[in-house]
């Protein structure tokens, strides 16, 4: 439940700052995961781009944290742009699940 006696600014440093660094921490496995499988039902093309996607994303949630940091935490992230990543990121979990499905031992190699 949410504390009425936050401020503005105190509130958003409560709920985005840990939301921006979820979406680091998860672009960084996407992006780890998918520079280093081979998706054999994804041609290399569509991994390229989904890896491509990824690297974009984890420079504009980059960007958004300085920001979010060098105002102390003044500004706010409009959901228009925090949708897409999190679209993205849910493309990205659904690859890794197919592709665990794909190759259970995968899972006992990489801890995941």
């Amino acid at each position: 439940m949410r504390d009425s006696n936050l401020s503005e600014p105190e509130l958003l440093k409560t709920i985005l700052q840990p939301l921006l660094d979820d979406f680091q921490y998860w672009f960084a496995r996407s992006r780890n995961f998918l520079e280093t499988e081979q998706l054999n039902f994804m041609s290399s093309q569509e991994q390229s781009a989904l890896l491509e996607r990824v690297k974009q994303a984890q420079e504009e949630v980059n960007t958004a944290k300085m920001l979010f940091t060098a105002t102390e935490g003044q500004v706010g992230i409009d959901m228009a742009t925090l949708m897409p990543w999190h679209q993205l990121l849910s493309q990205c979990w659904k690859v890794a699940m197919y592709f665990r499905t794909e190759n259970p031992s995968s899972q006992q190699q990489d801890g995941r």
